[in-house]
C-alpha cells in the first residue's frame, strides 16, 4: 500500500531582542515541525546480517520533477538535490556505524525512480541499503523534501518521510532524513537534527575573548550569540531546547543568565560577588544547579530557572563543583575534593545521601550523566582524558588519549560524547567527538577556537 508522510515545517524566523549589551545581532531560529500522516507505514525488516559498520548504503542525489530556482541554491533544485544527499552521507559516515556512498560516486536516478527504484542499476554496487529522495519547489517558495529507505536484498521500501521547509532550512531536512535512516536501521533514537552550543575563544592565551556560539550538529549554520564584551562560560541547553543557560562576567561579577533562543530575551537568574560556576538544568527545566564559593568553601546550590532564593545542597569543607541530574531527576552527580582529591559523588536531588562513586587512584571531574541513564562521562583529571563509568562507579573505561581532553557532553541519544581538547604549547582549543567504544574520534570544525561544548536535544 502506498502512503505519504509529509511534515509541514513552521520554521518561522523570530526576531531576537537584546536585553544586554553583550548580546549579538538578532538570529533567526527554526520553529516546530508538524508531521502529517496520511497513511500507514510499511513495517519492513532489515535483511542485513552482521555489524552495522559493514552496512553499505547508497545515497544518490535527490531528484526533482523540474529544475527551478530556489533561494536555497543558486543553481536550482537539481543542484540542491545533490547537496541534500551529500549532507546525509556525511551524517551517516561521521557517526561511524555505516559505510555510505554519496552522490558524487553514483548515477543520478530520475524523479520517477524515487518510488520505483531501478533495482538492476544498484544491485552490483555492494550496497545493502538504498536511499532515494526528491526536492521540489513550491509556489510559496518553500521546498518539499522526501526521503525513502529501501532494502536492496528484499527490494522493499522500509520507511519514507517528507518535510516542507523554508529554503534556509534545507539542511534540517537532510538531517531529518539521516535521523530517519539511523533510527530505522539501529532501533535507537537519532541525533543529527540537533544543535551544539559552545564557547568561541579568540585572542592570546593570557587574554582570551570568550563568546557564546551555537551551530548545527555537523558544524554548519554557525552563529555567535554574545559579542565578547564580557566573558561567557559553560552553556547548557534547556530540556525543551528553547533556552540556554550560561555564566557571564559582565562587570567582573558572575551572573547566571537564561537566554531564550526564539525571542532573544535574556533573564538574569542569579548574581553574586562570590565566585560562581557551572549552571546545569534539571530534566524538567524548572531548576538550575550551580556552584558558589563563600568564605573559601564551595558548595552546590539549586535555584529556580526563573530566579529566586537559592537552596544549598552540599555543606562540607572543601570544594563541591558541578552537578548533573540523572535523566529521571532523582539524583545528581558532582565532583568534590572532600576526600583530599577530586572525585565524583552522587546524591539525591534534595542533597541527601551523598556518597563517593569514583575510586582506583584517578581523579574524577566534570561528570555528566548520559541521557540513557546507564553511564556517567567524566574528565579523568589524572591523565586529562575522557572516561565513562556506571552510576555506581563501576566498569570505568577511558575513551580518549589526547594531551588535555575535558568537559564531556552527550549526544541526545547517549551514543556519542563531545568534549574539548587543548593542544600542548599553543593552547589552541577545539571540539572533538568519540563514541562509546572509543572509536570514531573526530574533530568538529569551528571557525575559531572552541571550548565548553553542550549538545542540545533533538529539534522539534
Amino acid at each position: 500500500m502506498k502512503y505519504v508522510l509529509i511534515a509541514a515545517a513552521a520554521f518561522v524566523a523570530a526576531p531576537l531582542s537584546a536585553q544586554n549589551q553583550d548580546l549579538g545581532q538578532p538570529i533567526p531560529e527554526g520553529g516546530e515541525v508538524e508531521t502529517i500522516e496520511e497513511g500507514e507505514g510499511l513495517s519492513g525488516s532489515v535483511s542485513f546480517e552482521g555489524n552495522l559498520d559493514d552496512l553499505g548504503i547508497a545515497i544518490p542525489g535527490f531528484a526533482t520533477d523540474r529544475d527551478v530556482e530556489t533561494p536555497a541554491s543558486a543553481s536550482g533544485t537539481a543542484a540542491l538535490g545533490k547537496e541534500l544527499a551529500r549532507v546525509i552521507t556525511s551524517d551517516l559516515r561521521n557517526n561511524g556505524l555505516f559505510k555510505p556512498t554519496g552522490p558524487d560516486a553514483l548515477p543520478q536516478p530520475s524523479f520517477g525512480e524515487i518510488t520505483a527504484p531501478n533495482w538492476p542499476t544498484w544491485s552490483n554496487r555492494g550496497a545493502e541499503m538504498l536511499v532515494h529522495g526528491y526536492v521540489r519547489g513550491r509556489s510559496d517558495d518553500r521546498l518539499t523534501v522526501g526521503c525513502y529507505l529501501y532494502d536492496m536484498v528484499l527490494q522493499q521500501e522500509l520507511v519514507r518521510e517528507g518535510w516542507v521547509v523554508q529554503p534556509a532550512d534545507w539542511r534540517r531536512a537532510a538531517h531529518k532524513c539521516a535521523d530517519l535512516i539511523y533510527s530505522r536501521l539501529t532501533g535507537e533514537s537519532p541525533f543529527f537534527d540537533s544543535r551544539i552550543a559552545y564557547i568561541a575563544e579568540t585572542g592570546p592565551k593570557d587574554n582570551r575573548s570568550k563568546r557564546l556560539a551555537i551551530m548545527d550538529s555537523d558544524g554548519a549554520n554557525h552563529r555567535f550569540i554574545t559579542t565578547g564584551r564580557s566573558t561567557a562560560l559553560t552553556p547548557r541547553y534547556s530540556p525543551d531546547y528553547r533556552k540556554l543557560s550560561y555564566l557571564s562576567y559582565v562587570d567582573g561579577n558572575p551572573r547566571i543568565y537564561v537566554y531564550d533562543i526564539g525571542t532573544g530575551r535574556q533573564t538574569l537568574v542569579t548574581q553574586s560577588a562570590n565566585p560562581t560556576f557551572a549552571p546545569r538544568w534539571s530534566p524538567d527545566g524548572r531548576w538550575l544547579l550551580y556552584s558558589m564559593a563563600v568564605n573559601g568553601n564551595t558548595d552546590i546550590y539549586r535555584v529556580s530557572a526563573k530566579g529566586g532564593e537559592p537552596v544549598r545542597l552540599t555543606d562540607t569543607p572543601g570544594i563541591d563543583i558541578g552537578g548533573s541530574y540523572s535523566p529521571d531527576g532523582s539524583r545528581i552527580v558532582f565532583e568534590s575534593d572532600r576526600s583530599g582529591a577530586q572525585q565524583c559523588y552522587v546524591m539525591n536531588a534534595d542533597g541527601s545521601n551523598q556518597r563517593r562513586i569514583s575510586f582506583g587512584g584517578s581523579r574524577c571531574a566534570t561528570p555528566e550523566w548520559s541521557p540513557r541513564g546507564d553511564q556517567i562521562a567524566f574528565t579523568n583529571a589524572s591523565s586529562f582524558n575522557i572516561s565513562v563509568m556506571t552510576p555506581s562507579g563501576g566498569n570505568v573505561r577511558t575513551l580518549t588519549n589526547g594531551w588535555q581532553d575535558e568537559a564531556p557532553t552527550w549526544a541526545p541519544n547517549g551514543r556519542i560524547i563531545q568534549f574539548f581538547r587543548t593542544e600542548r604549547n599553543s593552547g589552541k582549543t577545539s571540539l572533538w567527538q568519540v563514541d562509546l567504544t572509543g572509536d570514531n574520534l573526530r574533530e568538529l570544525p569551528t571557525p575559531v577556537d572552541a571550548s565548553d561544548p553542550a549538545w542540545g536535544p533533538i529539534l522539534p
